[in-house]
């Protein structure tokens, strides 16, 4: 019996993966390089438009109403009393350089409250436009559900501002209990932490109110629903809420674990953990790594497949000839009766946009946040700078540009897939002009940075609105030449690789025979274990004879 209920869980949570599955990293203003605060979100779902959110800043008149719609569904939930002032918001920054982003874990599913107004994409953008500081923006988003109920599945969010981040986790309490039972934990400003789609809170300081804030009824209301018994100091709102089941340890603590084990020596202890010996855990919800990190350091682990560690995802049969670091859904399957799983890690296919907010605690607001924005999967994706103050999103991101069932030739998302699309059957091959492009592009955008701050702060002294302007116009010109230059690579990717073959290359140049037409490619063929791997299935039925 208790097999049969273990791989019933694994089942169930293995199905919620492939559908929630996104990743969120976090870096304390003392754990990063140069004093930032730093997070990171990417948005996978099979069915989520790459695109970069806009709301300006607006006055609202007594009296005025806010529709919320679900995000994941564009269903309308219900009204709202719009507040007198929102911020201006683009992406998941705002002006004031607070960041919110999010990954859902589900948790017991009779909490889920249909009858609710507030998702949690609407708790993400409404908050943005309603806070000057992470807490103002936890604040906002605890009340709402308290007054107008919680209609998600469980959910974790990462609210950060450029002083702090913190984790908040949240539940619903489900139908004719409106709200929601929450915790909410400051990460310390020299760790790093990080949550993938499983709850990983665990005990409450409850006495700390500097660092921590809950909802008054986290404990009671566990009590309640026989999810928890035992003194306060004991209990454990990821045990309450969200118990660990091996498809969540696996396909989502893995990815903590990652990122973890990256910047920490001593992060391999937890390895059987994520392989399903939870007395090896839980894992800490936050560390200190054994060096400061950079954005490119938190863009680049965005693009983990866990390369270097047991799970590498291009070191298993799965990976092919070309050794592609990914695996289409479902990621479980059966062989003989046996369940199999295909691991999950940080970097996905299907993913419609990927961030790393960065916020500056010596510059002026205006000045400060940087989205670093990029569309479809994050280890092909090229993240661009746009400035927290711009006016309009860039037109390659911008909505309206193409939709999941529109291609769209000017829409930074489609070129993106239409060049991971080529590398996904080539991969070990084109990785490698991909990266060159791709480092190219992100090099050069760290390396002027520093240059656009220093002008802006100079017309920001002279006119907030002129340094705006010149950011708007920066982070406009950048993304759009980023994908003209991503075209470029598309187009030199498919001539290159056509057919299977390889066309020879001089002096930065496709090869010709002397006479204007094309020398003959290169067949690369396949390495020597993919070779063996065809003898050891067929015997002698392909020996040569």
């Amino acid at each position: 019996m208790k097999k049969q209920i273990l791989i019933t869980c694994c089942l169930f949570t293995l199905s919620c993966i492939e559908a929630i599955a996104c990743t969120n990293l976090l870096v304390g203003k003392k754990a990063s390089v140069d004093g930032s605060v730093i997070i990171s979100y990417a948005a996978d779902s099979h069915t989520l438009y790459g695109e970069m959110y806009r709301w300006p800043a607006r006055d609202w008149p007594k009296g005025a109403m806010l529709d919320v719609i679900e995000w994941d569904t564009h269903k309308p939930l219900g009204k709202i009393p719009q507040v007198a002032h929102t911020y201006s918001v683009v992406g998941n920054m705002n002006e004031n350089q607070v960041s919110i982003t999010e990954t859902t874990f589900g948790g017991r599913a009779e909490l889920a409250d249909s009858t609710a107004i507030m998702d949690y994409g609407s708790l993400i953008y409404i908050g943005l436009q309603r806070s000057k500081t992470a807490r103002e923006a936890i604040k906002v988003m605890t009340d709402l559900v308290k007054d107008y109920g919680y209609c998600s599945e469980g959910e974790s969010f990462s609210v950060a501002d450029k002083n702090e981040a913190w984790i908040l986790e949240m539940v619903g309490k489900g139908v004719g209990n409106k709200g929601a039972v929450w915790v909410a934990i400051r990460i310390p400003d020299d760790c790093i932490s990080a949550h993938a789609n499983q709850s990983r809170i665990q005990q409450i300081p409850f006495t700390d109110k500097e660092n921590c804030m809950y909802a008054p009824d986290v404990v009671s209301f566990a009590r309640s629903k026989g999810y928890f018994k035992g003194k306060d100091k004991d209990f454990s709102f990821q045990a309450a809420y969200c118990p660990y089941e091996y498809g969540s340890l696996r396909g989502c603590e893995g990815r903590v674990w990652s990122f973890f084990n990256k910047y920490n020596k001593d992060m391999g202890k937890y390895l059987p953990f994520i392989e399903g010996d939870v007395s090896k855990g839980p894992m800490p919800l936050y560390i200190k790594p054994d060096r400061l990190l950079s954005v490119q350091d938190v863009q680049n682990m965005m693009r983990d497949h866990f390369e270097g560690t047991d799970l590498d995802m291009t070191k298993d049969p799965g990976a092919g000839p070309y050794k592609v670091p990914y695996r289409w859904r479902p990621l479980s399957y059966k062989v003989d009766g046996q369940e199999y799983l295909h691991e999950r890690a940080i970097a996905t296919q299907q993913t419609g946009f990927v961030i790393v907010p960065q916020m500056r605690s010596w510059l002026p607001d205006a000045v400060g946040g940087i989205l670093w924005f990029g569309v479809d999967d994050a280890d092909m994706a090229v993240f661009t700078p746009v400035y927290c103050s711009v006016t309009d999103a860039p037109e390659c991101y911008r909505e309206g540009n193409g939709d999941m069932m529109h291609f769209s030739w000017t829409s930074a998302f489609w070129i993106h897939n239409w060049v991971a699309n080529m590398a996904y059957g080539k991969y070990s091959f084109m990785i490698k002009d991909i990266r060159k492009v791709q480092q190219e592009l992100e090099s050069t955008y760290k390396e002027v940075v520093p240059g656009i701050d220093k002008v802006a702060m100079d017309l920001y002294a002279k006119d907030p609105k002129e340094a705006t302007r010149f950011l708007t116009l920066f982070s406009a010109t950048t993304a759009n030449q980023s994908v003209s230059r991503w075209k470029e690579l598309g187009e030199y990717l498919l001539v290159k690789y056509m057919d299977g073959n390889m066309k020879k290359e001089e002096n930065g140049h496709f090869k010709d025979n002397g006479y204007g037409q094309s020398a003959y490619p290169d067949f690369p063929g396949y390495d020597e274990e993919y070779y063996r791997s065809i003898v050891k299935t067929t015997g002698d039925r392909l020996k040569s004879k």
